[in-house]
């Protein structure tokens, strides 16, 4: 019989790491948190909500120090996200984290890295470690798998002078449907990287709960002391999520593959928790989306 594990929420209502989607707006990412709980999150899964970080200020310009926009925001706003974690991390319950975009990534791994050696699932349809061909500002969303990895500048990957937070041999990419370069960006140096590669091809072969089996039977065999899920929604298919910030072409998961891997993942005994980010309220106004991915969680932490 599975064991029901009291489940934590807390939200992270970020969107420092994506561009404004036009001049004079700041991400909607930031209002994702509010929309869940409208939506019956809390009251789904049984949680006890924790409230939410305040949400950070926003700059449309990059920073010069970093190349990153928000990159002097960054850091101090990761700290605090990982002394808010760091304390609810328990492998006898199971931490839901509602993001906000994926720069929380920067401090949810840094409060993993405190706790010692972590895995990390990343379910996203980015690949996310993006090197971009011109100039501009970089996005912490954009590459923040890179980032937790070490790859960047020292104010982002080496808080507290924990890089990397992550190793890359205990990280499973899956269920990406970008991974090659374009005119736009390179990802050789994801593609390099000693993680586990699972894209959407790969899954498509053997089938998404079979694809997760064998990359958890490879992570449960190294000596962690937690394992974290990564899910960004866009990871669906956007007849099933269109709601993001960012939408990948069709191909991507299903709402029952999803809910199959999340509840492998969610059941193991290592996992501590869940971060949910790009779901975006502001191309979702009648909620049903937001209503749909309550129904998906709550079927996945087995409360369905």
């Amino acid at each position: 019989m599975a064991v029901r594990r009291p489940i934590d929420v807390l939200g992270v209502p970020t969107p420092l790491g994506l561009r404004p989607p036009a001049p004079g707006r700041i991400p909607g990412t930031r209002h994702a948190p509010a929309a869940l709980r409208r939506a019956g999150l809390a009251r789904a899964l049984d949680a006890y909500d924790h409230g939410d970080l305040p949400e950070p200020p926003y700059d449309p310009e990059g920073d010069a120090a970093t190349g990153f926009l928000n990159g002097d925001v960054l850091p101090g706003y990761s700290r605090a996200i990982a002394d808010r974690v760091g304390p609810l991390l328990s492998p006898g319950r199971r931490l839901l984290v509602l993001g906000g975009d994926c720069s929380l990534m920067l401090g949810t791994a840094l409060a993993l890295r405190r706790r010692g050696r972590c895995g990390l699932v990343f379910l996203d349809g980015h690949s996310d470690w993006y090197l971009p061909r011109h100039g501009g500002p970089r996005t912490a969303a954009g590459t923040d798998l890179g980032l937790v990895l070490g790859d960047g500048p020292d104010p982002l990957t080496d808080l507290d002078g924990a890089r990397p937070y992550l190793q890359a041999q205990d990280v499973v990419a899956f269920g990406y449907r970008d991974g090659e370069d374009d005119a736009h960006a390179t990802r050789e140096a994801f593609r390099a990287s000693p993680m586990q590669h699972v894209p959407i091809a790969a899954i498509r072969a053997t089938g998404a709960l079979a694809s997760m089996r064998t990359a958890l039977r490879t992570l449960a065999s190294r000596p962690l002391d937690g394992l974290w899920i990564h899910l960004d929604v866009d990871v669906l298919d956007p007849r099933w999520m269109p709601a993001v910030d960012s939408p990948e072409p069709p191909g991507g998961l299903d709402r029952d593959e999803l809910q199959q891997v999340l509840a492998l993942l969610l059941a193991h005994p290592a996992t501590l928790g869940l971060q949910v980010t790009v779901f975006d309220p502001e191309r979702d106004p009648g909620g049903d989306h937001a209503a749909r991915l309550v129904d998906l969680l709550a079927a996945a932490f087995g409360r369905r």
